[in-house]
């Protein structure tokens, strides 16, 4: 239990906002706060007023879907999830599991996670917090960033090397990477070691988002302090290859050999993989040939040339790619020959470059070799192929290994669905995209996210009639409500189609929704 007083510090903490003079550094710039936590859900459209309580087996579940159906204020949430469980019934997994569910909905989440807060005896986790900061940072809610800070601090546990990996990729994705590094170096004042772990951590974030150069450059500035190893060099080189620069990636090869760090096999996959990349089939296949042949050799430092598993599916996928499937398909069987077994990874760069550049049929069939042979899709495997049945307009079929991939006991995720909408709205049958898109509320485990929102919204505007307009319109409302954020010229678009098929109230709806949110006022000028 906690002492009364921490627990009267969490009540307060929760009713007044956290000052930035309390804070030690200040990730976030204070200037700008959103109110998407404490937004009405009353408006969603489809999703909410479909939705079914889950099996009583299900209690994540149930608990997501208490949390979505429940009024906003934390208090009254925090009464309901009392009743259901003891307050100390609350362990880590069962709670970042909700958060997980809740992660298409991040106000929704971030309720929740501030609801429990007010129970007395709850203890959140690290964990917790973590996601808790990476919804928060996602939706731009600098406020509740700071605040989840700050209470982490008075509760005794200071951020964790995890927790700052989510703030380096968070400021790299708002296009701040400056702030990454600024984090990176206050990291020691927060009480978290700053060692090589997190520099290569903030490394990989900024190659992972094409900012090789400036990575290049903390690595020569930070040499001397933090002794680069064999992980390091991989992850300038494989930031080097992202944007085709295999030149450099091999530069990096030779530097790491002169300061005497062995290149491992990832080092080696990084390079095949960046030719591919940048179309560089043939010096693909002359360096693939070089690590089969040093492989050979005896010496434990040409061992790490050998292709491996990933080294293959590598080939395969590159090569199918660049429409060479039978290349492809012939060193797909000629793995198990070099003591190679494929992988489900394997399977699926076949199955995809087999539906992009070959027949959809032929997928199905290494689908069905692939079960014969006693592998077990994952639901990559099953998107693939119905991404192909899709697109060779097999809809009914792509329908059919839909309701198979669920007798399978592999649940179709946000992408399965996304994909399906995407093509029943291209063959102009709005109907049964819709209805799917009412199906995913149905379930607490697969909440539209960003890319399903647009996809329906891009497609109401083919017929342009009054109705599509407001299904449109709604579907802004609902995403907004969700923390995610339109495109700027698909915002204005959508009020101009109201305004043009007469729907006039409905746009000043939306006009009052841009007031609503502060985040959707400063990012979106009419």
């Amino acid at each position: 239990m906690l002492p009364s007083s921490q627990s009267k510090r969490h009540l307060l903490l929760l009713r007044n906002p956290i000052p930035d003079s309390l804070l030690s550094i200040s990730f976030f710039s204070s200037s700008s706060s959103s109110s998407s936590s404490s937004s009405s859900s009353s408006s969603n459209f489809a999703t909410q007023n479909q939705a079914q309580a889950p099996p009583e087996s299900d209690l994540p579940a149930l608990i997501a879907h208490l949390v979505r159906t429940h009024f906003d204020d934390p208090r009254a949430l925090s009464r309901s999830l009392s009743r259901r469980l003891a307050d100390d019934a609350w362990p880590p997994p069962l709670v970042d599991r909700v958060l997980k569910l809740l992660w298409n909905d991040a106000p929704r989440a971030l309720l929740f996670f501030r609801s429990l807060l007010l129970l007395p005896s709850f203890h959140p986790a690290a964990s917790s917090f973590d996601h808790a900061v990476d919804l928060a940072s996602r939706i731009h809610d600098h406020r509740s960033v700071r605040f989840f800070l700050c209470l982490r601090g008075r509760l005794a546990l200071p951020p964790s090397p995890r927790t700052f990996a989510i703030l380096f990729e968070r400021y790299t994705s708002a296009g701040k990477p400056d702030r990454a590094v600024r984090a990176f170096l206050s990291m020691h004042h927060q009480g978290c070691p700053q060692d090589l772990h997190a520099f290569n951590t903030l490394l990989d974030t900024l190659c992972k988002s094409r900012r090789v150069q400036k990575a290049a450059s903390l690595l020569k500035v930070f040499r001397d302090r933090f002794r680069p190893d064999a992980v390091t060099y991989n992850i300038i080189a494989d930031g080097w290859c992202r944007i085709k620069c295999t030149s450099k990636a091999l530069e990096v090869l030779r530097e790491m050999v002169d300061l005497g760090i062995e290149p491992t096999k990832n080092t080696y996959n990084i390079l095949l993989k960046g030719f591919f990349r940048a179309d560089q089939v043939k010096e693909a296949m002359r360096f693939f040939k070089q690590m089969k042949k040093r492989g050979r050799k005896d010496s434990p430092s040409d061992s790490e040339c050998r292709p491996d598993v990933v080294s293959y599916t590598t080939m395969v996928h590159g090569l199918g790619l660049a429409g060479q499937l039978d290349k492809a398909r012939k060193l797909f069987d000629e793995m198990v020959g070099e003591g190679c077994l494929p992988s489900v990874a394997t399977y699926n760069a076949l199955i995809q470059v087999i539906c992009k550049k070959g027949c959809v049929k032929d997928a199905i069939l290494l689908f069905d070799e692939m079960l014969r042979k006693g592998y077990t899709p994952n639901s990559i495997t099953y998107n693939l192929v119905i991404r192909g049945l899709c697109h060779a307009g097999k809809m009914d079929e792509a329908m059919e290994f839909f309701n198979r991939m669920k007798l399978d006991g592999c649940e179709p995720n946000v992408q399965t669905y996304t994909i399906l909408i995407r093509y029943w709205l291209e063959e102009g049958e709005f109907e049964k995209g819709l209805e799917l898109f009412g199906r995913m509320g149905e379930q607490e485990s697969c909440l539209p996210n960003l890319d399903t929102y647009n996809v329906i919204i891009s497609a109401m505007f083919v017929r342009r009639r009054p109705e599509d307009m407001l299904v449109a319109g709604k579907m802004v409302m609902e995403m907004v409500e969700r923390g995610h954020l339109p495109r700027k010229f698909m915002f204005n678009r959508i009020l101009n189609g109201l305004l043009l098929t007469g729907n006039q109230e409905f746009a000043k709806e939306l006009l009052r929704l841009q007031e609503k949110y502060r985040r959707l006022h400063r990012e979106i000028r009419l």
